[in-house]
């Protein structure tokens, strides 16, 4: 993310939609967050599944100007650590709204990530 979008960013962190108390992290501390929750929650190959799709989506997310976007991705994300660290994902099922909000890509997307873990599961299975 560009320098000038990080300053931009501290007054719309302020806003975030977590718990009033709680304040939004910055990009790189909340990748580092959310790749030692992994590696400390998710078991090995669950964690590589999730390390490749974090680093992909932050790499994806690098150049986003819009700050309204870059509030509701990394709210989005630090909620997710929140959950992993918590062992709260266990078991959770996606909010509806947030599906019905989801772009065509971002479904084709989630429904790509499915695949890839029903097929490690048969992997698993067969093995």
């Amino acid at each position: 993310m560009r320098p000038t979008l990080r300053r931009s960013m501290a007054s719309a962190v302020q806003s975030s939609a977590l718990k009033p108390s709680m304040n939004l992290l910055p990009p790189i501390p909340l990748y580092r967050r959310l790749l030692r929750a992994h590696r400390k929650h998710l078991p090995p190959e669950m964690r590589l599944l999730g390390d490749e799709y974090v680093k992909a989506e932050f790499r994806a997310h690098r150049d986003v100007e819009n700050p309204v976007h870059l509030v509701g991705f990394l709210t989005e994300w630090q909620l997710y650590a929140q959950k992993i660290e918590g062992d709260a994902w266990v078991g959770e099922k996606l909010d509806q709204s947030k599906i019905e909000k989801m772009s065509d890509e971002q479904l084709a997307q989630l429904y790509e990530l499915m695949k890839t873990i029903q097929k490690r599961g048969e992997d698993e299975e067969g093995s």
